[in-house]
């Protein structure tokens, strides 16, 4: 039964070998253990601070991001405006510049058919003017058949061309 109820001379060596042990750990091996536990704790310090720093700047990155879908939202809407206006203007333009042609078009009409209008008085006046010449050399022939009211007629003609 010497285990279970240990010796006292068992008791002193085993507390003088713990002792021992102690010093021994406490030289050679709390040192290490408590730099490495030392430097653990700080290496997961560092890590959740450097996490809350990526963590932060993944919040900043978001909100510039936001920023610049809104910048170009607002640019997408002033150029569609731009747009809209331009093709208003030109609209516009094309109306207008459509209708002055429209507006020579039918001036330059009017004016074709003026001058054709002319060109018909004229025709019609001068056709008109060798009709009555014609009728009036046949009216004078008929009248002047003999040969002395000819020459009479040839005498008063020339006096009145030597007039004018």
């Amino acid at each position: 039964m010497g285990f279970v109820t240990p010796d006292y001379g068992t008791l002193f060596w085993m507390t003088i070998i713990f002792g021992i042990l102690l010093i021994i750990m406490k030289k050679f091996a709390w040192k290490p253990i408590l730099n490495g536990l030392k430097e653990r704790e700080t290496s997961i310090a560092d890590a959740l601070a450097s996490a809350d720093k990526a963590r932060e700047e993944v919040e900043h990155l978001k909100a510039d991001h936001e920023k610049i879908i809104a910048e170009a939202r607002k640019e997408k809407e002033i150029i569609l405006k731009e747009a809209r206006d331009l093709k208003d203007k030109l609209l516009t333009e094309a109306k207008k510049q459509a209708s002055s042609e429209g507006q020579k078009i039918v001036a330059n009409a009017r004016q074709q058919v003026q001058n054709e209008k002319d060109a018909a008085i004229n025709e019609i006046k001068k056709q008109v003017a060798d009709l009555s010449v014609l009728i009036a050399e046949k009216v004078i022939q008929k009248e002047l058949k003999d040969k002395q009211t000819q020459e009479t007629l040839v005498q008063d003609l020339l006096k009145d061309l030597k007039l004018q």
